[in-house]
């Protein structure tokens, strides 16, 4: 981008302290810092009329200082702070007619623990500070700087690793730093931790180890479900090299990746299998999310939707069934590209068209969400103005959405701008899928690049030689 292409005799990467890896670590740790900053106006403290301190959500300020995350009212909600135990210890919603329903943690099983580490190492931490000079502050504000530390550090894990995966174009791993996708929205919720997974996932691919591939996967698939979307790439591309050992180690990688799973989350489902299931049940029965494409049909045409008018805690039973065929219709399409692509595609240009399929039919596509696709993105399609235009764009989603929650008459935003952001969010995100395709279809060969930043070489690339 500046400067043009690298000369034949160029040092990159040279200098003794400030090498390539710490000057992107560096940017991606400001950008942490500052996303840090975006969620600090909803921990501040205020004490009450009966001198209890409190954590000041007043006038709601959540939204206006669109300071947002889940991790603040689920530590509460999910009974955290009464050291309850995910999937085994019960909490109750009351619904809109009034009714009370019985709830457990809704998050796949190492996001529910990674969620009740947080919290007993919040206890740790007040225990701590009643004894010795420590910083402290309400429980939730502990919870939530406990919970972020986390999530930074696996975001400066992604950044890593897409380095790793493409060292020869370090400006691409400053780009997943630099993401205004992360500025917004890796403390909005726990998708870091999968995001680093799947990431890590891949890397260990790179350097073949497909067995250590599908463990991370398979753990990844336990924190979030899309890591599990990746192992369609990794077996269509396993396939086209299978006269090289691919399949071999696309079945090592899947393999892994299921008994991974099995393993983390057998155990869970045994003891407790009515808590365990939460997280599918609560996806069969959500209605269609107001980020998704479903909703924006149905808001600007006056549809009433597939099911029609739902009754509390009945299931979108139709919307579901149209958008698993949609779903199969599009992974069905991605395994054409990949066997009919003149050379084997990228793993990570499959992956991001399976993930954005994923997204775009889904009837959930809550913001953080878009985190899934940032290393994905850069990975497959590595130019800086137009993945900084669709992350920004991304990005930008948040605002009318949190002003939307205002309403009107709380001088908020009505609902057609949050819509149509949307909707121009998912057009971008449609024509880099188009962008992606004509690359598998028409793949020009790009000097000092691996055809494949993911899948190993089959032989050593060649040394270059100067002087």
């Amino acid at each position: 981008m500046i400067g043009g292409p690298l000369g034949r005799h160029a040092l990159v990467g040279r200098a003794r302290y400030w090498t390539p890896l710490r000057v992107v670590l560096l940017f991606a740790v400001a950008v942490l810092v500052l996303a840090w900053l975006g969620k600090a106006a909803c921990l501040q403290q205020y004490r009450t009329q009966d001198g209890v301190l409190a954590l000041d959500w007043r006038n709601d300020r959540q939204y206006v200082a669109m300071c947002y995350s889940d991790t603040v009212p689920l530590y509460g909600l999910e009974g955290l702070a009464d050291d309850g135990v995910p999937y085994r210890d019960a909490w109750y919603e009351t619904r809109s007619d009034g009714s009370r329903a019985e709830r457990f943690m809704e998050y796949p099983v190492v996001t529910g623990f990674f969620q009740y580490l947080n919290a007993q190492l919040t206890d740790g931490w007040l225990w701590l500070a009643e004894r010795l000079p420590l910083p402290t502050a309400l429980d939730v504000v502990v919870y939530f700087d406990v919970t972020a530390f986390w999530l930074a550090a696996a975001w400066l894990t992604v950044v890593w690793a897409v380095l790793v995966l493409r060292p020869e174009r370090p400006w691409d791993a400053a780009l997943v730093a630099l993401s205004p996708l992360a500025l917004v929205h890796v403390f909005t919720n726990f998708d870091a931790l999968a995001v680093a997974l799947a990431t890590g996932g891949l890397l260990a691919l790179r350097r073949d180890r497909p067995g250590w591939a599908g463990v991370l996967l398979g753990l990844g698939t336990a924190a979030k479900l899309y890591p599990a979307l990746l192992l369609l790439p990794i077996v269509l591309i396993g396939w086209r090299r299978r006269s090289s050992g691919g399949l071999v180690r696309a079945a090592w990688a899947a393999g892994a990746a299921v008994a991974t799973w099995l393993a983390v989350n057998l155990p869970v489902a045994l003891a407790w299998p009515r808590g365990w299931s939460e997280f599918f049940l609560l996806n069969r029965t959500r209605p269609a999310d107001p980020d998704s494409i479903w909703y924006a049909l149905s808001w600007f045409t006056g549809w009433a939707g597939f099911d029609g008018p739902l009754a509390p805690g009945a299931a979108p039973t139709v919307l579901n069934a149209v958008t698993f065929v949609l779903m199969a219709l599009a992974f069905a399409a991605v395994a054409w590209l990949a066997l009919r692509a003149p050379r084997p595609p990228a793993v990570a240009e499959l992956g991001f068209l399976a993930v954005a399929a994923f997204l775009l039919v889904n009837k959930v596509w809550s913001p953080q969400y878009s985190l899934w696709l940032v290393p994905l993105a850069v990975l497959a399609l590595p130019r800086w103005r137009l993945l900084l235009g669709w992350m920004a764009v991304d990005a930008l989603v948040w605002v009318p959405r949190m002003y939307q929650y205002l309403g009107v008459a709380d001088k908020g935003l009505p609902m057609e701008p949050f819509l149509i952001t949307v909707l121009v969010r998912d057009a971008v995100v449609v024509a880099l899928c188009v962008l992606v395709v004509r690359q598998i279809l028409h793949p020009e060969p790009e000097p000092g690049r691996a055809p494949d930043p993911v899948w190993p070489r089959t032989a050593p690339a060649p040394v270059a030689r100067h002087g």
